[in-house]
């Protein structure tokens, strides 16, 4: 089933109509937020529900039912982290920390919590930094969207991740170069799993990182 718009995503998704209220609420403060900050490219607005929404939501599938402790890296607007706070939050205790270093887009993040009620807290500053890693510690899962390359990234996500952690990374069309180089720095499980939202992504479930 392909995700162009709201109905469709609420049709895919299965949420409740509350849940579709608060994503609805995300979109409208979207929109407004991006005239004043640039918060997702401006192409891709018009279809916010199939590039950004449907992109970070189909992550939540994959996210385990005994996870309570999620931290999201790079968070910019929200995806994925805020939506997977958003979902998950529907069928079990369920809290993802928002890790983003630029000053107005916390804000947003912040903005957005408010006014959806959504399972989540904001820390700005750097992800690699010494107080981030000691405000979040260990998590259940890591996941990052267009945040950096495998090699670095998994760099910054090491920190927060114990035996059980799982990652999961949006990831295009280098995955493969990605992939070689970051095999050269770390020791890692991985699988690789088609995007449903975008023919060229895939999702880089991430387990047993040193």
């Amino acid at each position: 089933m392909q995700v162009i718009d709201k109905e469709s995503f609420f049709r895919w998704s299965h949420v409740s109509r509350e849940t579709m209220e608060r994503f609805s609420e995300y979109e409208s403060c979207l929109v407004e937020w991006q005239s004043k900050i640039n918060l997702v490219s401006a192409s891709t607005l018009p279809f916010v529900w199939h590039r950004h929404f449907w992109d970070s939501a189909q992550l939540a599938e994959l996210v385990p039912g005994t996870a309570r402790s999620w931290v999201d890296l790079g968070s910019g607007a929200g995806f994925p982290g805020l939506v997977l706070a958003l979902l998950i939050a529907e069928r079990q205790p369920f809290t993802v920390h928002l890790v983003e270093s630029d000053q107005r887009k916390s804000i947003f993040l912040r903005e957005v919590i408010r006014r959806t009620g959504a399972s989540a807290i904001v820390h700005t500053g750097r992800m690699e930094a010494t107080e981030t890693i000691a405000a979040i510690g260990i998590c259940d899962g890591v996941s990052a969207r267009a945040c950096a390359p495998l090699d670095r990234l998994l760099g910054w996500a090491r920190p927060y991740f114990g035996p059980q952690t799982l990652g999961l990374f949006l990831k295009g069309v280098k995955v493969e170069d990605e992939l070689t180089k970051a095999q050269k720095s770390w020791k890692f499980k991985f699988t690789r799993i088609p995007s449903q939202a975008e023919a060229e992504g895939t999702i880089l479930k991430v387990e047993h990182l040193a």
